[in-house]
């Protein structure tokens, strides 16, 4: 899927957070970004299974 690019406004003290967490798990500042949006998505069922994803009912998934 393409990707799109957009400016983003963000509170000097929230970026600088979200830079060491990205420095700390060796992803770039954007891909950080893109991780946590996802995962919020997700957390709230608000983001489409990709096809081949396992869900909490599939008996292919073994996440306790």
């Amino acid at each position: 899927m393409p990707k799109k690019s957009f400016a983003l406004r963000v509170d000097e003290e929230l970026l600088n957070a979200v830079e060491k967490w990205a420095a700390d798990e060796f992803r770039s500042t954007n891909g950080q970004l893109e991780w946590i949006i996802a995962k919020a998505l997700k957390d709230a069922g608000r983001l489409k299974k990709k096809k081949n994803e396992p869900g909490k009912d599939d008996p292919g998934n073994n996440n306790f």
